[in-house]
């Protein structure tokens, strides 16, 4: 085991080594997709490229796992929860990339450096789930934002996309001006941004201090926004319909995955011993995001909208694993992630085949006798609807997520139970628009005017294969996922 010493420069360049390496290559991709003209050879080619970086990026992060180095109370953590993140990160990355590929060849999104923008986002990804500081965390926040912005308006042709990139990029700067007074305010009211030494300070004489209080509230508002939680989630719906769709489900699972794990890393690590302070502020955020955005997502019609409300609930469900703290909260939390992230990229790699070019196709009912058409598409369909509702057997590893989630909330060290009865409860309001597009696909006859969707791409193909066999995989076999899970949680130092 390896003892790195963050306060030596080279050390800390050592801890940040996988994050580095992605920005480098990412900027070598970048100039050559800026020298030449723009052209579908060349957009797929950066984009073969930049799938080889994200493969390399993470046998470097495996590297990491299986030298298992330790570091002292410095601004960046190296820990299983980071590296397990990381993962989750890179693999959400890879499958954005090989639909963008499919989907920006039918769209006439001939830019290459979309793809380089996305390895950008993901360094900022991975820098914030490695943040021991709340500076490193600002940073993070802003190296993802940045780019996403610039992607959720990637289709210039479009004026939704227009219209969600401008939304997301107002209210993301305004969620940002919250974040960051609340991370002066915590400084002020502690005299440091390492979360370690946060967290030691306010054991003393720092709870009851009014600047913390309102410091530790504007982080749950900015942190709020860019997971979108009820009522920080105005912005999802229209960016999320408006973007472009791997964008939507690189937002969907990679952006929320990423900021879940600062979120849940600032609190286990600077507030542990201010519990009571901030318990029910995020119970009652937990309870209303689940509740709003089910029964929301009950009404809508069309297929992205209608996703887009179920990552808003399922946010409300990974906000238990922050309330849960202790190891089981993290470990249920990254478990959880991980069936998450496979279940969204397949449900939109399904979109992206059905929606056509120029995204005409994004009505539920437009999936109508999807089953008599595409009969493998309807298959994989239903398989990722059930697991995003926890469905036994067919639901494979969503079964398992929400199971782990609910053992975190009533093991844990003051239990959860009304929010375990809660989760429970919206679980089973999902089931009546995540069963209703099974229902559509294999109960009614064909409406769409061809008969025939049009053919997949073939790594769009691969795309939901291979979410659909993990998935199915994972639900009888989930133990080496749960070995992970259990592994690799975070540790604060001197605690």
């Amino acid at each position: 085991m390896t003892k790195f010493d963050l306060s030596i420069p080279s050390q800390l360049t050592a801890a940040l080594a996988p994050d580095i390496f992605l920005m480098a290559g990412a900027m070598v991709l970048l100039l050559w997709a800026a020298w030449g003209r723009e052209s579908v050879a060349r957009q797929r080619a950066v984009g073969v490229a930049s799938m080889v970086l994200c493969v390399l990026v993470a046998a470097v992060v495996g590297y990491f796992m299986w030298l298992d180095a330790t570091v002292g109370p410095g601004p960046i953590a190296m820990d299983g929860f980071r590296w397990t993140a990381d993962l989750i990160l890179l693999l959400a990355t890879f499958a954005t990339i090989a639909l963008s590929m499919d989907y920006n060849e039918r769209e006439g999104i001939t830019a290459a450096e979309s793809h380089v923008l996305l390895l950008l986002a993901t360094s900022g990804m991975m820098v914030l789930v490695s943040a021991r500081d709340l500076i490193i965390v600002f940073l993070g926040v802003e190296i993802m934002s940045v780019a996403v912005y610039i992607l959720a308006g990637l289709n210039r042709r479009s004026d939704r996309a227009a219209e969600g990139a401008l939304k997301y990029f107002l209210l993301g700067a305004f969620s940002t001006c919250f974040l960051l007074y609340g991370i002066a305010l915590v400084y002020g009211a502690t005299g440091s941004t390492n979360l370690t030494e946060i967290g030691e300070r306010v054991v003393g004489n720092g709870a009851g201090n009014p600047m913390l209080l309102i410091g530790m509230a504007l982080l749950v508002v900015g942190f709020g926004f860019k997971v979108a939680a009820v009522p920080f989630h105005m912005w999802a719906p229209d960016v999320y319909e408006g973007a472009p769709t791997p964008v939507t489900a690189y937002m969907a699972a990679a952006v929320k995955a990423a900021s879940f794990a600062s979120f849940l890393r600032v609190w286990m690590e600077a507030f542990p011993d201010v519990f009571v302070q901030w318990h029910y502020a995020i119970w009652w955020v937990a309870a209303i995001t689940m509740v709003v955005g089910n029964l929301v997502a009950l009404a809508q019609k069309n297929i992205k909208r209608m996703l887009a409300y179920s990552s808003i609930a399922h946010a409300g469900y990974l906000l238990v694993a922050i309330l849960a703290r202790g190891n089981l909260g993290s470990s249920a939390f990254l478990f959880y992630l991980f069936a998450y992230t496979l279940a969204t990229f397949g449900a939109f790699a399904v979109v992206v085949v059905l929606s056509d070019r120029g995204d005409r196709y994004l009505k539920i009912e437009d999936y109508a006798g999807l089953w008599t058409v595409r009969p493998w598409l309807a298959g994989s369909m239903a398989v990722f609807m059930l697991a995003l509702l926890g469905f036994p057997i067919f639901g494979g590893i969503g079964f398992f997520a929400k199971w782990y989630m609910l053992q975190a909330a009533l093991d844990s060290i003051t239990p959860l139970t009304n929010l375990a009865v809660l989760l429970v409860l919206t679980s089973v309001i999902s089931a009546g628009y995540y069963l209703h597009v099974v229902l559509v696909m294999f109960m009614k006859p064909v409406s769409r005017a061809e008969s025939e969707p049009q053919l997949a791409g073939r790594l769009t193909q691969w795309v939901i294969a291979a979410a659909a066999v993990l998935i199915l995989v994972f639900g009888i076999f989930p133990d080496p996922v749960v070995r992970l899970a259990r592994s690799s949680v975070i540790v604060p130092i001197g605690r």
